[in-house]
């Protein structure tokens, strides 16, 4: 079977590429080199958010945030908590009506009958009706509380009344609890007292656990599982939920008026008669308020719109309100990607809207997708670089700095001859007497073929003479040995000299990993002491939290590192301050400014690296005069070089120097 495909223009409808993991490694490149902590470059990315390889923006946890609060507002800028009362002001007073009109159908009924007895009885009651109907209370708690006591004559106003309280009751229960909202529709008196039998051994578990004892959490969802239809699967996960819940209720009555706030508790109180019921709920408030106490049970919420709330629209309200707490709250812990795992993408897009939730989709996946990509492994809890994430931070490093340079500047071993070596240039010659017989079989075979039909001869054997000799040339290769020498004093970040400086050394380890794999690259990193450390960790170095630049010991440092090195040697030395420290009998001796016993010891270093010819190369950030007299002193005795030099161009001078350093080293050789 022939597959067969189409295609079409991109219109920016289509489904795009997945996020990339070696883009979202570059962006967070500079934060590594400069911090060198993986988990922080991870939180930090996060927060400020990133764009893919699409150049689609990923929205961080920052603007997350206010995405959600955004949302929030909008819900407080639309409602007025006073709708609450006034619909059901309305309906009481359409009852009210029905119940009057009711009266007088039976008076008029008495009347029509022409039982004079019966008459005189209806209008009797009516006058009383009338009474108690001119007397209700004008607040809505009372009018509520009096209707209920009230002898109706009109049975189709009796039903409504019954069943807009009976709606009103579970309009509050599902405010109160959320989650229970469809176990809370159209209860019994039978599911009513079950639902007391569970708020009662919940409150008795709540009661254990304050005690010290495990409850059995099991038991209790065998028993009332059907109440929760989120199916928690741990008592601390249906608590939190139902205090969430009851949090959200209670912000609601919190930002009412002191009389909205009277008026709803005595509704309440009125709908939930059940005495047993509001002393479980009591209990269970005050329980849920000391077992969760951040939840924000009291603060207050700023509604100021004009859409009159109703009673039936407060469950949604308190849900998504209570939702966008909860993502809140979990957006606020959220430190690393993994963290993220728990939202729900689905009800994130809900509140949030696509985008939003599509950034959220990403940022858990950030830690998961650079595991799978290779770039991190998860060791002992902590993600740490692999070794391909840190040559892929070594390239790009190289890159940057290199990509404003001419390609004419760089070399690759150029050599001026070719020579005795080990390494094929894949060029051939004619053999001379005392060239290595490095036969090249293929080009031999050719030159005697050729000989041969000059001479007539066709076919097999082929004759070899020694003019058919075609051998391999080979190049003359120079090893160069370098250390790094690397300022880690706080003068560094404070000037902001550090970032550049880390990129030229993970610029430099690339290089010459990659284009140079037989030179030796060490690193030193200085400050109050210095300490030789891997190349490959230095993704992880940061400097350190002290004053001192002590470049007596780096030197010596990188002396002896280099004695066990053969072939060029060099030292190659970033700073941005003049020597400051050097050891006196095994430990540091500081002093600012800097004393000439200092000055002397870091000389006698330098004239110790001069006689064991390594070269010492300085690179100067933002140099004083100090500074400056002391390197020119330090090269007159070394011969090396000195760069002042600045952060923007420090790479270019660093990376061009050691190549052509190695170029000129290989021409000579």
């Amino acid at each position: 079977m022939v597959r067969g495909y189409r295609y079409s223009r991109w219109d920016g409808s289509q489904t795009g590429f997945d996020l990339d993991a070696d883009t979202v490694l570059d962006q967070m490149a500079d934060d590594l080199v400069e911090h060198g902590d993986l988990h922080a470059a991870l939180r930090r990315l996060m927060q400020q958010g990133f764009r893919d390889q699409n150049d689609e923006r990923v929205m961080g946890m920052r603007e997350l945030m206010e995405r959600l609060k955004q949302r929030r507002q909008e819900q407080l800028d639309r409602y007025d908590l006073g709708g609450v009362y006034q619909e059901i002001a309305e309906s009481l007073d359409e009852i009210v009506d029905q119940e009057r009109q009711g009266i007088e159908r039976r008076e008029q009924e008495a009347r029509d009958s022409g039982d004079q007895r019966r008459q005189d009885i209806i209008d009797q009651l009516a006058q009383q009706r009338r009474e108690q109907l001119d007397q209700l209370p004008p607040d809505l708690a009372g009018k509520v509380k009096d209707l209920q006591q009230y002898d109706w004559m009109d049975d189709a106003a009796r039903q409504r009344f019954e069943e807009m309280m009976q709606k009103l009751r579970e309009q509050l229960l599902q405010s109160t609890f959320n989650q229970m909202q469809e176990s809370l529709s159209n209860m019994s008196p039978e599911q009513m007292q079950r639902m007391k039998d569970m708020l009662a051994d919940l409150n008795s578990m709540l009661e254990q656990r304050a005690q010290g004892q495990e409850p059995n959490f099991a038991e209790f969802m065998d028993k009332y599982g059907d109440f929760f239809p989120d199916n928690p699967q741990t008592l601390d996960e249906l608590l939190e939920s139902m205090a969430r819940s009851m949090a959200a209720m209670q912000q609601l009555m919190a930002s009412m008026s002191p009389e909205q706030r009277r008026q709803l508790q005595e509704l309440a109180n009125s709908l939930l008669e059940d005495m047993d019921l509001q002393w479980q709920m009591d209990e269970l408030s005050r329980n849920l308020q000391q077992a969760f106490p951040d939840m924000p049970w009291n603060k207050r919420m700023n509604f100021q719109g004009d859409d009159p709330l109703s009673m039936a629209q407060m469950p949604g309200l308190l849900d998504n309100l209570g939702d966008l707490d909860a993502l809140e709250q979990m957006m606020r812990q959220a430190t690393q990607p993994q963290a993220l795992a728990e939202v729900d993408i689905d009800r994130a897009r809900e509140l949030l809207g696509d985008d939003a939730a599509n950034s959220l989709d990403r940022l858990r996946q950030l830690a998961k997708m650079m595991e799978e990509a290779g770039l991190i492994d998860q060791k002992e809890g902590r993600y740490e670089l692999t070794p391909r994430a840190l040559r892929k931070i070594g390239r790009k490093a190289l890159g940057d700095l290199f990509k404003n340079l001419t390609k004419d500047r760089l070399g690759r071993h150029e050599l001026e001859r070719n020579g005795v070596g080990h390494e094929r240039s894949y060029e051939t010659k004619a053999y001379e007497f005392g060239d290595p017989f490095r036969l090249n079989v293929e080009q031999t075979i050719r030159n005697a073929l050729r000989r041969q039909a000059g001479e007539g001869v066709r076919g097999t054997p082929v004759r070899l003479t020694p003019d058919d000799f075609e051998i391999d040339q080979t190049e003359n290769l120079t090893r160069a040995a370098t250390v790094l020498l690397l300022d880690l004093s706080m003068s560094m970040p404070m000037r902001d000299n550090f970032l550049p400086a880390k990129k030229v050394a993970m610029a430099l380890h690339s290089l010459i990993t990659s284009q140079y794999p037989r030179d030796y690259l060490g690193m030193v990193g200085f400050s109050i002491l210095a300490r030789e450390f891997d190349p490959v960790k230095l993704p992880e170095v940061s400097w350190d939290y002290g004053y001192g630049t002590n470049m007596q010991h780096a030197l010596m440092l990188g002396r002896k590192m280099l004695s066990h090195q053969h072939g060029t040697k060099q030292i190659i030395m970033i700073t941005d301050g003049e020597p400051t420290a050097h050891l006196e009998n095994g430990q540091p001796y500081f002093n600012y400014p800097p004393e000439p016993r200092t000055i002397e010891e870091t000389l006698k270093e330098v004239l110790r690296c001069t006689r064991e010819d390594i070269r010492i190369n300085v690179f100067m950030l933002d140099p004083n005069n100090y500074l400056r007299s002391f390197v020119e002193r330090m090269t007159r005795i070394n011969s090396g070089r000195a760069f002042f030099t600045n952060p923007e161009n420090l790479g270019e001078y660093v990376l061009v120097d050691f190549v052509e350093h190695r170029t000129r080293r290989a021409r000579s050789a």
